[in-house]
Formats: C-alpha cells, structure tokens, sequence
C-alpha cells in the first residue's frame, strides 16, 4: 500500500488498475491526440514539445484543483457545466478549421503556429475528454480524501499519459512524410478537422 502518515492513500490493486485504465484511456483517440497528430504533421515533433507538455501539466493541475474542492462550485452551480460545453463546441468547432486550412510549415504565414504550452494547458478545462476521464479517476480511484492521494494519481496520469501524447506527435510527424504533396496534406488536415468535430458527438449527444 502507498501510505501517507497514518492514513492509507492507494491500495497496490487500485493503482495499478488506475495505470492501466490512465495508459489505455490516454492512447484512444480523442480532441487532444487528434490534435498532436495533426501538429506532428504539419509542424513536426519539436516544435510540438510545448502543446504535448501543456497537454500534460495543464491536466494535472485541473484534476488537482478539481479533486480539492473545485467540484463543489460545480455543483452548486450547474450552470457553469452547461457555460463550459457550450465554450469546448465553439472552440472544437474553431480548432478543427484551422486544422482544415493549416497550410504545410514551410508555406505557413508568420502567425501560423502550434499550441503553445499555455493554450493547450488551458484547454483541458474545455476538453470533454479530459473532464470525463479526470471525474473518472476521482470518483473511482482515488479512495480517500486529501492531497496526498490526489497527488499520487496525478503522478501516474502524467507518467502514463507520456506514451501517449509521443506516440501520437510521432505518429504525425510520420505521416508527414507521405503528406509532401498539398493536396494529400489538405485531404489528412480535413480529416483530422472531421474527426475532431466528430469528438463532440458524446458532448452534444451523451449515452443515456
């Protein structure tokens, strides 16, 4: 067991229950992931260190600041969920057309770029995606209240997320390579645009 003080923060059963539901949950496709590929390949692995970073830190410290208390406004307020799905579809919605129209890097303008550490930090408190899975991991796999425990599930989350949010930059970045030509490049950024908006589907119309 992981232990802080005299109180028991994780059994070894339900942390490692809690990696593999974390690896699994963060290598299927989603807003973020479809984002990263589109970045890998349209502006390489380097250049989208910071968006893959922002990914990860900006997760952690929205399920730190949820899982300390910050659910409790939620909930006397519903009205923020509500102000929070409508805010992830307009910016879902704007992302996927700038994907649709990137143009290749070396023909971009000057203020085409990739997410930066901060936009892709705070877009995880619009991402459907991460709300589900972070509400998840609170709700089932942190066992007792208080810091420490929350902490230590934040840890694996970013430890696992890290296959992740490489696997899917590097799976772009690939792809560039067979993308050399405008019109295949254009046909995959259009793709990734549907495919993005097709990750609303849940947020518009969730499973009753």
């Amino acid at each position: 067991m992981l232990k802080f003080g005299h109180h028991v923060a994780m059994t070894f059963d339900v942390f490692s229950a809690l990696a593999l539901f974390t690896l699994i949950t963060s290598l299927t496709p989603g807003p973020n992931n479809l984002m990263l590929m589109a970045s890998g390949a349209n502006f390489g692995f380097a250049r989208t260190v910071p968006h893959m970073l922002g990914i990860t830190f900006g997760f952690m410290a929205m399920l730190l600041l949820v899982g300390l208390g910050l659910i409790r406004v939620f909930d006397a307020f519903p009205v923020i969920y509500t102000v929070l799905k409508v805010l992830s579809v307009l910016y879902l919605l704007f992302l996927a057309y700038k994907i649709a129209t990137a143009a290749p890097a070396q023909q971009a303008k000057a203020g085409s770029r990739p997410l930066s550490f901060l936009q892709a930090a705070g877009f995880q408190w619009i991402n459907p995606k991460a709300w589900a899975f972070g509400l998840s991991i609170i709700t089932i796999y942190v066992p007792v209240s208080g810091f420490g425990p929350l902490f230590i599930a934040a840890l694996v989350v970013a430890v696992m997320a890290a296959p992740s949010v490489t696997i899917w930059t590097v799976m772009g970045k690939q792809l560039a390579r067979f993308l050399t030509n405008p019109r295949r490049l254009r046909l995959f950024n259009v793709t990734m645009a549907i495919l993005l908006v097709a990750s609303l589907i849940p947020v518009l119309w969730p499973a009753s």
